[in-house]
């Protein structure tokens, strides 16, 4: 059992030494403090910060009751017991019911040990069935706000995809600039709404989608997100080396990692200090990595968070990746294995180099890999135009639909527009067989499976392109089997939608 701090109330010299020696007398290592008024009481509380209280029953100008009651206006848990030669069993049970951990008489102090180790032992279960309820709620606040984050994308998205495409369609005004211009926008901005939804699920959700991350959006994002948390007192500095510098990650992961970072390092400097934010570019040796690390060769991106607080000792640093450790004086702990984990799960590692009175600086060092460029990004806009191929699209929001059918007739097709699968079926018979349809998934009246099903019912075997939420695309199970099925992600943009149009009409082409 590890030293521990006894806050002692009694005014009589010889009876402290004789409770202090029975714990001594049963191997027990102890600091004391020593006091019998009430001002003394409340200063050592503060100050010494023991892990139990005991406690004689009656003192001059003092009491022991009075004791228990301003422990636990303190702390709820630590342990309290009184020593005491007066105490009659009604007050013994009173001071139970009052929060006493337990009660020792002084004529008969056999049990004082057993008691003290009893009363730790208990102190630190109720401490730690305290944390894993804390922990357990703030999971449960989560999965809710997964559960709403996930209502509200269909709604988003569904706004977001006029703007995806209205954008792209204004970019093909070349003759009139403004319109260009406007067009870039608006299709900018409906880009970044959607990277915002989908780093709003992947949050929620605790989900991590890998996705190519540009390090100046990276820090321009977490730059916002710092507003208003960096007091005038820290002087914060963010150095880019490279703010092009792509790589795999998710921005999400990488923003919580370097907010813990930071709020950490500035709660750490409460008179104030300097924060530093710098990035480079780094070979690492073999040998750099640890006995348990996974060694990767290559070019490592190095993003540095670095203080010049008062730095954190051996004994600290021991403790620093535990999930409750903390040196704060609330919260449920410092948030580095959470850190450790996501630069983990990049392929990367973590140092931390610090010591009392001379700051602290954590390297992240995640694994850089060339950029791969996808052939189908270099297909050339005109290979990209139809051939007068007709093109059912069948979407049940009109703004969408509208847009849709505009894009593929400016781009050759002959686009049919159809706001339901009954109206889809009815041009069906009017008209005849399409060379493919354009479905979305999320209809509700009459969903696109059932869409599907009737088709095939009608004899159509084209392709079927299907606009579907990531992560949720329809069960299609009940369907025969579709040889040409495409599913892309909603919303879905102009590019994408052409490259698979052509790619579906392609004869030959089957999707597997």
């Amino acid at each position: 059992m590890p030293s521990i701090r006894i806050l002692q109330v009694e005014d009589s010299q010889p009876d402290a030494e004789l409770v202090l020696a029975e714990l001594e007398n049963d191997g027990i290592e102890y600091e004391v403090v020593l006091v019998d008024d009430e001002p003394r009481y409340l200063s050592a509380l503060s100050e010494f910060k023991p892990h139990i209280v005991l406690s004689d029953l009656s003192l001059p100008g003092f009491s022991g009751e009075r004791a228990l009651e301003l422990l636990r206006q303190y702390d709820e848990d630590l342990p309290f017991i009184f020593v005491s030669a007066t105490l009659g069993e009604d007050a013994a049970i009173e001071a139970l019911r009052n929060g006493a951990t337990d009660y020792i008489l002084k004529q008969n102090p056999v049990r004082l040990a057993s008691a003290v180790r009893r009363a730790l032992m208990e102190a630190e279960s109720r401490r730690a069935n305290r944390r894993t309820e804390a922990e357990l709620i703030r999971a449960q606040r989560f999965e809710s706000l997964a559960m709403l984050a996930g209502g509200l994308s269909h709604d988003l998205r569904n706004l977001l995809q006029p703007l995806l495409l209205a954008g792209d369609s204004l970019q093909d005004y070349q003759d009139d600039p403004r319109l260009a211009r406007l067009g870039k926008l608006v299709r900018d901005c409906g880009k970044r709404g959607l990277d915002m939804v989908q780093s709003m699920l992947s949050f929620a959700r605790g989900a991590r989608r890998a996705e190519q991350v540009r390090l100046g959006a990276l820090f321009s994002a977490f730059d916002l997100l710092m507003q208003g948390s960096v007091p005038r007192s820290v002087a914060m500095e963010l150095v880019i080396d490279d703010p092009e510098l792509s790589f795999e990650g998710n921005h999400t992961e990488l923003q919580q990692c370097l907010l813990n970072l930071c709020l950490n390092a500035i709660q750490a400097m409460p008179d104030g200090g300097q924060l530093r934010v710098e990035t480079a570019q780094a070979q690492l040796p073999v040998d750099f990595f640890m006995a348990e690390e996974h060694p990767r060769h290559g070019r490592y991106l190095r993003i540095s968070v670095i203080d010049n607080g008062p730095g954190m000792d051996h004994d600290v640093l021991e403790h620093l990746f535990e999930p409750f450790f903390t040196t704060k004086e609330t919260g449920t702990g410092l948030g580095l294995l959470s850190c450790k984990r996501i630069v983990s799960s990049h392929g990367g590692v973590m140092r931390v180099d610090s010591g009392a009175g001379r700051g602290t600086r954590f390297d992240l060092y995640i694994p850089l890999e060339e950029l791969l460029i996808d052939a189908e990004q270099l297909v050339d806009t005109d290979s990209l135009e139809g051939e007068a191929e007709r093109v059912l699209v069948v979407v049940e929001e009109a703004g969408q639909l509208s847009l849709l059918t505009d894009m593929l007739d400016a781009y050759g097709y002959q686009a049919h527009a159809s706001q339901s699968g009954t109206a889809a079926l009815q041009w069906i018979g009017a008209c005849g067989l399409p060379d493919l349809v354009v479905l979305d998934a999320d209809m509700n009246l009459f969903t696109g499976v059932r869409t599907l099903a009737a088709l095939t019912e009608q004899g159509y075997d084209g392709a079927v392109i299907l606009l579907a939420r990531p992560g949720a695309s329809p069960d299609l199970q009940e369907l025969p089997p579709l040889r040409r099925l495409y599913v892309i992600d909603k919303p879905v943009t102009t590019q994408v939608l052409l490259r698979t149009l052509r790619k579906a009409l392609t004869p030959g082409d089957q999707n597997e």
